[in-house]
């Protein structure tokens, strides 16, 4: 399996079969100056709907879309648990989806815009997470501190971090270097692009940061 940063909290995951998903698809501009999305995929994930996450339009081949619901798409099981996108139960920002999935057994979880510190009801209904995909910006998600907490409980085998300000992110978010501090296992790849696969992913939890590719 491949995961390719796009920009943002938007991912293209590539199956051995060639099975294609795209998270969070944003817009381009108000703030985030990453490229357009021109990417094809044959399902769309989308964690709310806000600007810089529910842009299905933009991605070709006609994707079948996943939203707040736990379905099967072309195969593949999308699990939905339900979270906020703030403190206050979503009175600030409203919903937001974590959407979870296994492909070439591997369990990818993209928490979205998670506001939130997660509770054992949530981990438990995550169950097994091989590759955490986290929120690590703040303000408008967890923090650093967080993000930490959120990912300790999960446990995963891999932390790619998203939704964190970059030279093409103007969001009044913080960079990565505040999730990363005092952090072992961190490899920083000169890539937007990264290869897992199920029988070498690392035994205790690495981070991996990626270059954003728009």
């Amino acid at each position: 399996m491949k995961i390719k940063w796009l920009g943002h909290a938007s991912f293209l995951i590539t199956a051995e079969n060639g099975t294609r998903i795209i998270t969070d698809p944003y817009v381009a501009g108000s703030g985030l100056r990453y490229g357009e999305i021109k990417e094809s995929a044959d399902i769309v994930t989308v964690s709310h709907d806000h600007f810089d996450h529910n842009n299905v339009a933009a991605v070709g081949g006609n994707p079948e879309v996943v939203k707040g619901e736990t379905v099967e798409k072309k195969g593949i099981k999308f699990t939905a648990v339900a979270t906020y996108h703030d403190e206050e139960q979503g009175k600030q920002r409203g919903t937001n989806s974590i959407i979870c999935f296994e492909v070439d057994g591997i369990r990818v979880c993209h928490l979205g815009d998670l506001g939130h510190p997660i509770g054992e009801g949530e981990v438990a209904a995550l169950g097994r997470v091989d590759i955490l995909l986290l929120p690590v910006g703040g303000f408008f998600t967890i923090d650093a501190k967080v993000a930490s907490e959120v990912s300790s409980k999960l446990n995963p085998r891999v932390i790619i971090p998203m939704h964190f300000k970059t030279d093409r992110c103007d969001f009044p978010i913080a960079g990565v270097d505040d999730f990363l501090q005092g952090k072992e296992r961190v490899r920083r790849l000169d890539s937007s692009e990264a290869e897992f696969k199920a029988e070498t992913l690392p035994a205790s939890t690495e981070i991996v940061v990626l270059k954003p590719a728009l």
